[in-house]
């Protein structure tokens, strides 16, 4: 689908080449991520293949067409073989959201028909069909970034090319478009997204390209992953990589059961000595804290005897023999 054999472009008043002897190659349905500090080389990479810039030395081939044939003239029907979403969005601010993505339609040469068929449909994809209406200022940064991607795929491209699709978006807003990219993917587009966004490359872990210097140091061609640290230097194999800051990203994976903990004994309290329980008090000490004697307990008083009951022998009845 892309290939770059051995391409090289140093900017006129540059010591430093934009491209250093690069040699690339992405198949039909890939999605491929290209990161790299500021200045490693990625614009440049991707003017190159939508022949905004023109190589010093090298091939390029996309999609069948080596680019060193395409005259001049013919530069406006090649770049409509292909999808680009630009940072800036560049839509008319004057259209609605309609009439952006008809416009580009329009000129592509289909007929008013197929432009009422076309358009609806791209919206729904992107999720604007109640915006369809509106004016670009009456939405938000993710809904004009959706804009700009329907604008993009209206056409149907075989290649889609996104330049910082996720900047100065939201974590939420992010994740959506990010989806939608992937979703197109899945219709057999190929993606080639410029990023510094270490969240979405370590979420969608697909193939990662690093660039630095205007050479690629690191393809990771299944399960990449960001591995710049904060200046910009790529990261040895085994070293530790930063977890996504943002939790909406990530992919849910199944995880063990937590072990039930058993709660904590409770420590019981030794039990305290009980206090010796004191005997009662005699008569004589109660008898000395009161200052009445209680007539039950007077020993002056003389205490009436009772008589004790005797019993009587009952008489034995003599039984009769008969």
């Amino acid at each position: 689908m892309i290939l770059l054999d051995g391409v090289s472009k140093t900017y006129p008043g540059d010591k430093v080449p934009a491209l250093d002897n690069v040699s690339l190659h992405i198949s039909p349905n890939e999605f491929v991520f290209i990161v790299g500090k500021s200045g490693a080389g990625k614009s440049t990479l991707t003017k190159m293949i939508t022949k905004e810039e023109r190589q010093d030395s090298g091939k390029i081939i996309v999609g069948g067409i080596d680019l060193d044939y395409v005259k001049r003239r013919h530069i406006p029907h090649y770049r409509r073989r292909l999808g680009v979403v630009f940072q800036d969005f560049k839509l008319l601010p004057k259209r609605t959201v309609y009439e952006n993505v008809a416009f580009v339609l329009e000129i592509a040469g289909m007929s008013d028909k197929e432009i009422r068929n076309t358009v609806p449909k791209v919206l729904e994809l992107v999720g604007l069909s109640e915006q369809s209406s509106k004016f670009p200022d009456q939405l938000s940064g993710g809904q004009v970034q959706r804009v700009s991607i329907a604008r993009s795929v209206a056409r149907q491209p075989k290649i889609l090319i996104a330049d910082e699709p996720t900047a100065n978006l939201d974590q939420l807003t992010t994740k959506e478009i990010i989806e939608l990219l992937q979703k197109i993917n899945d219709f057999g587009t190929t993606l080639l997204v410029n990023t510094h966004d270490e969240s979405i490359v370590n979420y969608l872990q697909k193939r990662v390209i690093t660039m630095e210097n205007g050479r690629i140091i690191s393809d990771q061609k299944t399960h990449g992953l960001y591995r710049l640290n904060p200046e910009g230097e790529i990261q040895k194999p085994g070293a530790r990589i930063e977890k996504l800051s943002t939790q909406p990203l990530q992919k849910p994976k199944p995880t063990a059961p937590k072990p039930i903990q058993k709660p904590a004994q409770k420590t019981v309290p030794k039990p305290t000595p009980k206090k010796p329980v004191t005997k009662p008090r005699a008569i004589n000490d109660f008898t000395e804290t009161t200052s009445k004697t209680p007539k039950y307990l007077d020993t002056s008083t003389k205490m009436p005897k009772m008589k004790t009951a005797t019993r009587k022998p009952t008489p034995q009845r003599s039984r009769k023999v008969i």
